[in-house]
């Protein structure tokens, strides 16, 4: 077995904060290498300083046994090593081929004019998609067309363009429907098989234990282990990433009242993306809503808080409501945890105070001026009942983990005491420590009352936290559940019927 990419002794720091301390890592040729760990172990810093994007403190970095010292990504990728992020580096309007070989196009000369060739560069993307036997993307398509599956390929195909034999990917399954991740399995099978290794971080074990042949697991910025995936089970996985037992993933589940009290009615509302679709929600209930990517259940959620435009009829306590847009939805004590935080759930850019006030303002001013010991105090309260884990309330949201993020969307609601708390992907991209933490969150809002719409594509989640599921196929409900005499399969089921009940 061939040593490809060995780590020693790699320490980095920030503002005088270890990140990474004496990461020593041994990396296979040819083999699909995981890297677990909770939001802020350090797996991004070292994949960073293994792709030339940062440099560490001390330690060396060896390819093909021979000490390289990276200072820019170009120089990572001259030694065969490419880093596909989990927001793309693509151009929107440029074509695959273009995206492809940009900044390195390939070029033909007339009359001792370079030209470039366009052709050539056709031909090339052609025979890297034919790698994977991908027949289906149009080299001639603009990547704002692809879907999120063609463009992760897309991104794939760019760096194997550029001969590269360790291919570092981040939550490359994050966006991806079940099928759509399937098909890039069986792509990463395929690389594997001709020789490229692969370096694989997520947050989802059980992808871990299906694709990966070693795991490395970090905490803290060190590495505890590295073990073949023949030799670890889930639960000690898990234990050796949160430094502690953790026999269950989820929370045991209190007894909490679901009341015959109807608190939302929801009749034939449809829009662009969904048709006809009507339910209700119970006062204290955890209602999931499950399906594929792309099912429409997210659009379901936007359009209730007021983002989307629809028609049919909400009912709120038996009253009909209308809403138009978030401040309706608001005024009736309904709000939405959005499926991308970033975009829509935060400003990176300021600070966790910042972004705590911003859509409480009226909450903390008066007459017309922001009193600082109301905001500071409630943006303490959220913090201390989430255990949000940050330097300061000033610190920047950017900063921060993916989970203390989510619980800094969470926070800023929760002053405002929710009757209907919509929760989209509320675990996207979070580690399993505070996924269960987030569990938490849900009993306890919902045994003060607060009713919740649960919207996943994580079937295990929806089964283990909700108290009747509804699952939405094309646009439409194909089916109700009670998860305590369902499974994952009765779900799939529902989610690829195509018809509406």
């Amino acid at each position: 077995m061939t040593e490809i990419l060995k780590i020693k002794d790699v320490f980095k720091s920030f503002s005088g904060v270890t990140v990474l301390k004496d990461i020593n890592l041994s990396v296979q040729e040819g083999k699909l290498h995981a890297i677990v760990g909770e939001n802020g172990a350090g797996k991004s810093t070292l994949m960073k300083i293994i792709a030339g994007e940062l440099e560490p403190d001390s330690g060396e970095i060896y390819v093909n046994g021979k000490m390289v010292k990276f200072r820019s990504p170009i120089d990572a990728m001259q030694s065969g090593i490419s880093l596909i992020h989990q927001e793309f580096s693509l151009v929107p309007q440029l074509t695959v081929y273009e995206n492809i070989f940009l900044g390195r196009e390939i070029s033909k000369k007339f009359f001792k004019i370079s030209f470039v060739d366009k052709k050539a560069m056709k031909n090339a993307t052609h025979e890297v998609l034919k790698t994977f036997g991908i027949s289906d993307i149009d080299v001639d398509s603009k990547v704002k067309d692809l879907s999120v599956a063609n463009k992760q390929l897309t991104e794939i195909a760019k760096a194997l363009s550029t001969n590269s034999r360790i291919l570092i990917m981040d939550e490359p399954t994050a966006a991806l429907t079940l099928k759509e991740t399937k098909v890039l399995f069986d792509i990463l099978r395929k690389l594997e098989a001709q020789g490229v290794t692969i370096i694989f971080i997520s947050h989802r074990l059980e992808e871990i234990f299906e694709i990966a042949d070693v795991v490395t697991i970090l905490r803290n910025g060190e590495l505890v282990a590295t073990k073949k995936m023949n030799e670890v089970t889930m639960e000690q996985v898990v234990s050796m990433m949160v430094g502690r037992s953790m026999k269950n993933r989820f929370p045991e589940k209190p007894i909490h009242e679901v009341k015959n009290e109807i608190i939302l009615d929801v009749k034939n509302i449809s829009s662009d993306a969904f048709k006809n679709v009507s339910f209700s929600l119970h006062k204290g209930e955890i209602l999931g809503i499950a399906g594929l990517v792309g099912c429409g259940n997210t659009q379901v959620g936007e359009s209730i808080f007021g983002l989307r435009k629809f028609t049919g009829e909400l009912y709120l306590e038996s009253k009909p409501i209308s809403i138009s847009n978030p401040t309706d939805a608001i005024k009736n004590g309904i709000f939405l945890v959005p499926e991308d935080r970033h975009d829509l759930g935060l400003v990176l850019q300021l600070s966790v105070k910042e972004n705590h006030s911003l859509p409480n303002l009226d909450l903390f001013s008066n007459f017309g001026f922001v009193s600082a010991v109301k905001e500071k105090k409630s943006v303490r309260s959220s913090v201390s009942y989430l255990n949000t884990k940050i330097s300061s309330i000033n610190q920047r949201v950017d900063n921060l983990s993916g989970g203390n993020q989510q619980k800094v969307v969470l926070g800023k609601w929760l002053v405002r005491s929710p009757k209907i708390l919509i929760l989209d992907e509320p675990t996207r991209g979070i580690d399993v420590g505070a996924k269960y933490e987030i569990y938490k969150f849900i009993y306890d809002q919902v045994s003060k009352g607060v009713s919740i719409i649960y919207i996943s594509s994580e079937l295990i989640e929806v089964l283990n936290l909700s108290d009747r599921i509804l699952v939405m196929s094309e646009g439409r409900i194909s089916g109700e559940l009670d998860p305590a005499n369902s499974t994952q399969e009765d779900i799939l089921k529902l989610a690829v019927k195509g018809k509406g009940s």
